[in-house]
């Protein structure tokens, strides 16, 4: 008479185990939690205003996390002969972990991909002096610190990019709306665009006033409108890139 036995087989267990690993693999790699929209729909969507708004609002965040790297690093390494530098140490990790986790919300919720948080700290021995070693060999902790220092030029340049690119181009594109300001309240019969007065005293004004011109300039405006979503979304992608790297599993 067989017997049936109701435990997995040897190579039925192997096949468990390969894919639990494959859907850990999978659970643990960042995911985009939206697509972005197409080009000739990106500047009147939430998607693009929502990187709009990461690019303004990542320089405070950027000058926190970089000047509280930098301090307490630097001061870590001043006190590093004496029995403070570690504890400083062990909170500039600490602290890199918390800008992570703010990073990681601000790229979740503006940028739209979900990057899965790193492993917890291990402690492995017990006590005080347990936790900050533990902290000063966190590899995850140090990635964190890493981006805030590298990623602070980004910040900068992304704010200063996509904040003229949008001015300029939705100035441009609705000069036609207040071109009449001009006539009005000025002595102006329209934007002055140049004036300058050349070697011979010769002096050259150019006023933007006939409808030709305002059509031509409302037209570039309106290619600055449609090429600022793309530059802005170019300009995250490295933020994406970065979060992936050096803030997730």
């Amino acid at each position: 008479m067989s017997s049936y036995s109701t435990q997995p087989s040897e190579f039925e267990a192997y096949e468990a185990h390969d894919a639990y690993k494959a859907y850990d693999r999978r659970d643990a790699a960042a995911r985009r939690t939206e697509e972005p929209p197409y080009a000739w729909r990106a500047p009147f969507t939430a998607y693009f205003y929502r990187e709009l708004g990461y690019t303004l609002t990542g320089l405070p965040v950027a000058v926190a996390g970089f000047t509280l790297a930098v301090t307490l690093f630097c001061l870590g390494l001043g006190t590093f002969v004496t029995v403070l530098g570690l504890p400083v140490l062990a909170a500039l990790t600490a602290a890199g972990r918390g800008f992570g986790r703010l990073e990681r919300s601000r790229v979740r919720t503006m940028l739209a991909l979900d990057v899965p948080a790193p492993e917890p700290v291990r402690v492995k021995r017990p006590g005080a002096w347990g936790g900050i070693t533990a902290r000063l060999g966190d590899a995850a902790g140090w990635k964190a610190v890493l981006h805030q220092v590298v990623m602070f030029p980004w910040a900068i340049l992304s704010l200063v990019v996509s904040t003229v690119f949008m001015t300029v181009g939705w100035s441009l594109a609705l000069y036609p709306v207040y071109h009449w300001v001009f006539p009005t309240f000025t002595d102006w019969p329209g934007y002055k665009l140049f004036d300058f007065t050349d070697s011979d005293g010769d002096q050259h004004v150019f006023f933007v006033e006939s409808m030709p011109q305002i059509a031509g300039v409302c037209l570039v405006g309106l290619l600055f409108v449609f090429v600022t979503p793309q530059l802005v979304r170019g300009l995250t992608n490295v933020n994406r890139l970065a979060a992936r790297g050096l803030l997730g599993r």
